[in-house]
């Protein structure tokens, strides 16, 4: 990869003979773990401006009709967080110019309190083309990354790294978006406004297209920057680079624009209603009739047929799902064909994957081989294997795999090689069956899809996935390690170094990341797992670490953050007790006298479990405790009997996992998936719903 610094170039089709797709990366990590950006992507016309609303892609809009950009969301990384968008560039229209990646804060927070600010390329078999890193971010608010811009019949890369203290309003008001931020009175997430796109308005004596003259002293080119960014550069305290623009133009005031109630970015999608509609059933036996009936199926060969062939129909048959499954892949927007136990030449015998995907766009194919698993079978090395060998000497772009397992950053779910001799590179990826139910859910219940039979079909999906018998539950199975070291740290004759805790630890980051997959499905809003590691450290090493904790200490812990709340929710699971506890840390209010402070959070947990322990912080470690139910009358209980100043308090919600001793890691991911939900929907959601009654009273 090659990495470059700002205001410097690339040429894209120069790294890579497969950069007509991309995969754009924008990361970051937190000493606290709960900080969060929005990415957006515009495209520009040679003007520099949007040329309607639908060019401005955010949290909210986050797919291009025709497939060229589509956000396909945060994932974990084991240094922080990584926002990823696919960019077809194959599929972008021939008068857009420009496309500009950036990100933005919201509710106060800045870039300054986040560290590896970084921007990476990938190409479409997912090797990495280029990397910027910024340095120096402060005060500002929101950040342009880079951006993407034709240079004739190329595409290349430009290092931009500019931020803003106005925020998304400042930044998308500079590329003739009209950014409206009353989004509460919308019905949207505080914080977050709703876009609008009026009639772009020119700035004098500028020109959006990008220019390739360099910055004086190096041979970095200088990005065409309009004035109104060059100013918020300045204001932002950081130097704004050199632009090949009319030198007037910066004493030029930019006029005033009128900004009337324009057009929405958010376009009318079909979403199902949370409540079912009444049944025309005589009583509760009757069943309804499924599209994909589950019946007692009686292989693990027939389960994975009937699973592949369901799910491949459905993301042929619905383009925001098959487009949102495949664009992390590599593959471009185009049509889709889906096929099942497809026979292949390969050496004596034919093999027969489970699956094939197609797309095909501008006379071009995309090809990947599906090779699936389901009821926790592991999937063979040996197989996977045999179909890379297929795809590369047939040319196809990749072998997904399909299974209930939950692939981990820096941990292979199987092993294979590749010949290096060959010039066409064949990727792996890897999908568990949580994350397709995930996706499947943030549609029909919370982003849309395009009509309302897309929307009973993945109605139809979902229920399938959800069945008990269909095989596709995600993640069940802690492995062969998990009884004996639980074992061994109950009669304390496990040791310090023992690889088996080792797997433990990486099943329970699996089991982690499968909670933040089921949760953030059902609110509709991201839920990751904190990594407080800082960029380069080795997962290896930090698993390692934590298996050692384990042996010493008995517990797993983990840290989780949900989108649009301020909060970690930290899960310990505790071996020796066999306790599950979910807590989270509350900061007192800045100045208010202790005993208001308490009084105040008691109110807002009026609706909290009463088993609820509280405790308050204090500088010197930990103060009183009690149970919610026997602080509600008496919140005074929680003051420190020295008169020390709380600095917040800590709630904590405590769920036995079960005695049973046999092989239940069902029961003990049950406990831990149980606990997070309850805590969240009783605790931080009650938290959440009293902050918003107090801010409007405000």
């Amino acid at each position: 990869m090659q990495e470059i610094s700002k205001g410097a170039n690339v040429s894209l089709t120069g790294l890579s003979e497969d950069a007509g797709a991309v995969v754009v990366s924008l990361s970051w990590t937190s000493a606290s773990g709960a900080g969060d950006a929005d990415v957006s992507v515009l495209l520009l016309d040679e003007n520099g401006k949007v040329r309607s609303e639908n060019d401005f892609y955010f949290y909210n809009n986050p797919a291009a009709d025709d497939g060229s950009v589509q956000l396909l969301g945060k994932t974990p990384t084991d240094n922080g967080d990584e926002d990823r968008i696919g960019v077809d560039l194959t599929a972008v229209a021939d008068d857009v110019v420009r496309i500009v990646v950036a990100a933005s804060r919201y509710g106060g927070a800045t870039f300054g309190d986040l560290d590896d600010l970084r921007m990476t390329v990938a190409d479409r078999s997912g090797e990495a083309l280029v990397g910027f890193s910024i340095e120096g971010a402060g005060v500002e608010t929101a950040f342009i990354f880079g951006e993407l811009y034709r240079r004739g019949e190329e595409w290349k890369f430009r290092a931009v790294g500019q931020g803003y203290e106005t925020g998304l309003a400042g930044l998308a008001t500079d590329f003739g978006i009209d950014v409206d931020g009353d989004g509460e009175a919308d019905g949207e997430p505080d914080g977050h406004g709703s876009a609008e796109a009026p009639a772009p308005a020119e700035v004098p004596g500028t020109s959006g297209a990008p220019s390739d003259a360099t910055v004086p002293g190096t041979d970095a080119p200088a990005p065409a920057v309009p004035p109104a960014d060059r100013a918020a550069d300045r204001a932002a305290g950081s130097p704004a680079p050199p632009a090949a623009v009319d030198p007037a133009a910066d004493a030029a005031p930019v006029p005033a624009q009128s900004r009337g109630r324009g057009p929405r970015t958010t376009r009318k999608k079909v979403t199902l209603p949370r409540v079912a509609k009444k049944s025309l059933a005589e009583n509760d036996s009757w069943r309804t009739a499924r599209l994909f009936p589950v019946p007692s199926l009686k292989s693990d060969k027939e389960r994975e047929v009937r699973a592949t062939s369901v799910l491949l129909s459905v993301m042929a048959q619905v383009p925001e799902l098959g487009r949102r499954l495949t664009a992390a892949f590599g593959a471009p927007a185009g049509r889709m064909q889906t096929f099942t136990e497809v026979a292949l030449p390969h050496g004596d015998a034919p093999k027969r994957p489970d699956g094939v995907i197609r797309v095909e766009r501008a006379g071009k194919l995309w090809t990947a081989l599906v090779e699936t698993k389901t009821n926790g079978n592991p999937l063979k090395a040996e197989q996977v294997q045999q179909y890379m060998d297929i795809a590369a000497r047939r040319g196809y772009e990749a072998v997904i795999t399909l299974s209930n397992d939950v692939a981990l950053e820096g941990a292979a779910m199987v092993d294979v090689k590749t010949d290096g001799r060959r010039k066409h590179k064949v990727s792996l990826w890897h999908l568990s069956w949580a994350e397709v139910a995930h996706q499947a859910q943030m549609l029909i219940r919370h982003e849309g899809v395009g009509n309302a039979a897309h929307a009973w079909l993945l109605q139809e999906l979902l229920e399938y996935l959800q069945h008990e018998h269909s095989g596709c539950h995600g993640f069940q199975n802690m492995g062969p390690a998990w009884v004996p070291v639980r074992n061994g740290i109950d009669d304390e004759t496990i040791g310090i170094g023992d690889a088996r805790a080792v797997d433990v630890v990486e099943s329970w980051e699996r089991l982690i990341r499968q909670v933040c997959l089921r949760l953030g499905g059902e609110l509709g809003q991201k839920a990751l797992p904190v990594q407080r590691a800082r960029r380069g450290s080795d997962p290896r090493a930090r698993r390692v670490a934590a298996a050692e904790r384990l042996c010493a200490e008995g517990r797993l812990a983990a840290e989780l953050r949900i989108d649009g709340t301020s909060s970690v929710i930290a899960v310990v699971a505790d071996l020796r007790t066999m306790k599950v506890r979910t807590s989270v840390d509350v900061p007192a209010s800045e100045g208010a006298h202790p005993l208001a402070a308490a009084k105040r959070l008691v109110r807002m947990l009026a609706e909290a479990p009463a088993d609820l322990h509280v405790q308050s912080l204090v500088e010197a470690g930990n103060g009183p405790r009690g149970t919610l139910e026997r602080l509600r009358p008496e919140p005074g209980d929680l003051l420190p009997a020295d008169g020390a100043p709380i600095a917040g308090f800590r709630l904590t919600l405590i769920k036995g996992m079960g005695n049973t001793r046999g092989n239940t890691e069902s029961g003990f991911i049950r406990s831990v998936d149980d606990s997070v939900d309850r805590f969240y929907r009783g605790v931080v959601a009650q938290l959440g719903a009293a902050e918003a009654r107090s801010g409007r009273r405000g």
